[in-house]
């Protein structure tokens, strides 16, 4: 039997790489739950989030900037407020179908 070398075509690759990245910025429940809060829910502040969330602002705070950093959420300044949104709809397709899975979870 012959193994066929390059199985991947390189825009396969690319996305599979796209995926792993994605996992790894929210690979945290708190990401996890802002990801999904924000599906339900256009824009939000972070006092909302945390509100929803039962989560401490500081921490919150520093998991948003770092999705915003790595192009997962976006942001904008709406007063003295900053409101975040999902920036990368594939997100929520990849963790819904995690979500659909049968795996023994």
């Amino acid at each position: 039997m012959e193994v066929e070398a390059n199985i991947l075509n390189s825009e396969e690759a690319e996305k599979l790489e796209r995926i792993a990245f994605i996992l790894k910025v929210v690979a945290h429940p708190l990401r996890l739950g802002i990801v999904h809060i924000l599906e339900q829910y256009p824009e939000l502040s972070v006092s909302d989030i945390c509100t929803m969330l039962s989560s401490e602002q500081s921490l919150t705070s520093h998991h948003l900037q770092n999705m915003k950093l790595k192009g997962i959420l976006s942001s904008r300044r709406d007063g003295r407020s900053i409101l975040y949104a999902l920036k990368e709809r594939d997100v929520s397709l990849i963790i819904e179908c995690l979500e659909n899975c049968k795996c023994n979870m």
